[in-house]
């Protein structure tokens, strides 16, 4: 079968086509024949060797892919051959609090990912996709949109009539809009490209600040809502951007620290204090949420955005493609 492979992390022409063996499932084991995967900041991060975590050597990468199963192992009851899934970031978090052996099961880092014809996952570890997706929107859903969700449901507990920060149009960004407006949140986006901003409206953002044309956003985000503040952060950029979050909430509010696009943060905990804010990380989320998630998305026939699919043998062109920020969305591969 076809795959990818990273021998070393020394960069996006590391990555190297290679000729495996199809694996076999074993107990209470499910093999998925991938038809696409899709592409986030922290594969990238591991290709380029900048990533936080030890990564399993000569690693299939990617975390996020969706197929159609096509043997089971024994012990098998959640799915059947022909169901269509996803797997879940995490193949053993099933639910409740992650176990000290979650992120030993993290696809595309500590094990191999999906970034092949064909995937072994544990059955505890996929999801059955919402029947309006395709296979390629489904893909885009395990890391960005589980995280999205995990944010504001799980940790965020958003309700109607509040409102949301969400920074740039990446994926869980865009991910967190599409959520917040399906529960009835008012959205004000960040960006550095008024196009772009423009995009964030058409999906439902009330309001969209240019932080490259207004440096001090958090200003202007308290002015959006009436003085007050926002009531959740979705927070990816980290040293550059958590000090105008806190100044960007109301007193009380909640960021969700999910990225640290602009590397490590020294925080005054003062600022914490002031605003008596809610800081929580959130690293993805289990199957039982991507579960929860899938019911509302096919409640609401919400579709993800994709910003571009390419084919398998075009996979170093879509890390750079990444790599080059300029996406909307979701980046996909194809690989039938």
């Amino acid at each position: 079968m076809r795959a990818f492979q990273l021998p070393q992390a020394a960069g996006i022409d590391a990555l190297k086509k290679v000729d495996l063996p199809e694996p076999k499932p074993a107990y209470r084991q499910v093999l998925v024949k991938v038809a696409a995967c899709s592409l986030n900041f922290r594969d990238l991060a591991i290709v380029l060797g900048r990533y936080r975590m030890p990564t399993k050597p000569n690693v299939i990468p990617l975390s996020d892919g969706a197929g159609e199963v096509v043997e089971v192992g024994p012990g098998v009851t959640r799915v059947k051959v022909g169901d269509r899934v996803a797997g879940n970031f995490f193949q053993r978090w099933y639910g409740g609090h992650a176990g000290a052996e979650t992120q030993a099961s993290a696809l595309g880092g500590s094990i191999d990912g999906m970034l092949a014809d064909y995937v072994v996952l544990e059955e505890d570890g996929v999801v059955k996709l919402p029947p309006h997706l395709s296979l390629e929107e489904g893909a885009s859903l395990p890391c960005a949109a589980v995280t999205a969700w995990n944010a504001l449901v799980e940790h965020g507990r958003l309700i109607a009539g509040q409102s949301v920060l969400v920074q740039g149009t990446g994926g869980v960004s865009i991910f967190a809009l599409q959520f917040s407006r399906l529960l009835g949140a008012q959205v004000i986006a960040t960006s550095s490209n008024d196009t772009k901003l423009e995009r964030a409206r058409k999906l439902g953002a009330s309001d969209g600040v240019n932080y490259k044309a207004t440096p001090e956003w958090d200003k202007a985000v308290v002015q959006l809502t009436g003085g007050i503040g926002v009531d959740q952060v979705v927070e990816v950029g980290g040293a550059g951007t958590i000090a105008k979050s806190l100044g960007a909430i109301r007193v009380g509010g909640k960021i969700s620290m999910i990225g640290v696009l602009t590397g490590a943060a020294d925080l005054n905990p003062m600022l914490i204090l002031g605003k008596r804010a809610n800081i929580q990380g959130i690293s993805v989320g289990s199957t039982q949420m991507f579960e929860a998630m899938n019911r509302a998305i096919t409640v609401a026939a919400m579709k993800p955005v994709i910003d571009k699919v390419f084919g398998f043998d075009d996979t170093p062109a879509a890390f750079r493609h990444l790599e080059s920020a300029q996406h909307f969305g979701k980046i996909v591969i194809a690989l039938r």
